[in-house]
């Protein structure tokens, strides 16, 4: 019973997360800076918005809590950085549709890089759910696929491998608190880029989608990502994040009037009953480990 409550707390943390970043890719897209400048922003805001959260929550602490993430900590840290860096640079270089098209492998990947490297069992149910999510995808982007840069499509796929890899750390450290590690890589972002932005170069009608996209749309999920993979399996996560795929058309829809395509609608419906089913079905696991958020 216990195990079911922790299933769909988990759930619902992933479920929040993802509703609170699917804007991301619209606020980008409207953003008319470079793309490192918008990852120097991004990464600064965000690393910053943290570290308040950290200090209000752990006061003195919070320097301790920095320094004891350990080397697990560290590589969810790099990943982190580098895929905000190859996201942002992929959403730019290449079609939105092919950028979320590839990191829709998220599930797929994590469920592999769990049962290579943790020797987690993954259910059958999960890669058929993986596998669902991943048709859906293409059935939603089936009429905008093509057209979209190579390298950014690369970019796409190197995202999809570091948050896969991030979702497998997390787990196997569900002893650790990952919330420093997502600061640190938000510093280590930030630096990379630093050379070749233009940070004071910012438009003032860029401003607004910055701040809110580096102190509401990426800190809240982040927040909400560093738990959920310790309650859930990688794979679950992943799966669960493809709903910013579906959630991404509407967010144009609203934003600019652009009606969602038929397959939008088939595709969202696809994926959507797969989550629930798949959901309910985790409910009955056994009970997992405590954990540190």
């Amino acid at each position: 019973m216990e195990k079911g409550k922790d299933r769909l707390k988990g759930t619902l943390l992933m479920i929040i997360g993802v509703l609170v970043i699917s804007p991301d890719t619209l606020l980008i897209s409207i953003v008319s800076a470079d793309r490192w400048t918008v990852v120097f922003w991004r990464s600064l805001l965000t690393a910053l918005t943290l570290s308040v959260v950290m200090m209000i929550r752990h006061g003195r602490q919070a320097a301790a809590r920095m320094t004891g993430i350990g080397p697990g900590g560290v590589m969810v840290a790099a990943l982190f950085g580098v895929s905000t860096i190859s996201f942002v640079s992929s959403v730019t270089l290449t079609t939105a549709a092919n950028s979320l098209v590839i990191i829709a492998a998220i599930p797929l990947l994590a469920a592999l890089f769990s049962l290579l490297f943790l020797g987690e069992r993954i259910p059958v149910r999960t890669w058929s759910a993986g596998a669902v999510g991943l048709v859906s995808i293409v059935i939603i982007f089936s009429g905008s696929l093509g057209g979209g840069a190579l390298l950014g499509d690369l970019l796409a796929l190197v995202t999809a491998i570091c948050m896969a890899t991030n979702f497998v750390l997390i787990r196997h450290f569900r002893q650790t608190s990952m919330l420093p590690a997502v600061v640190l890589g938000g510093v280590m972002s930030t630096l990379a880029v630093l050379p070749l932005s233009s940070p004071l170069s910012v438009h003032a009608p860029d401003i607004w989608p910055l701040l809110f996209m580096g102190m509401v749309v990426l800190p809240v999920p982040l927040v909400l990502m560093t738990i959920a993979p310790k309650l859930i399996t990688a794979p679950e996560v992943g799966l669960i994040m493809l709903l910013e795929t579906v959630l991404g058309p509407l967010w144009v829809w609203l934003a600019i009037g652009q009606i969602p395509a038929t397959q939008t609608f088939v595709g969202g419906l696809m994926l959507l009953t797969t989550l629930v089913v798949h959901s309910l079905l985790s409910l009955r696991e056994p009970e997992s480990e405590e954990v540190i958020v």
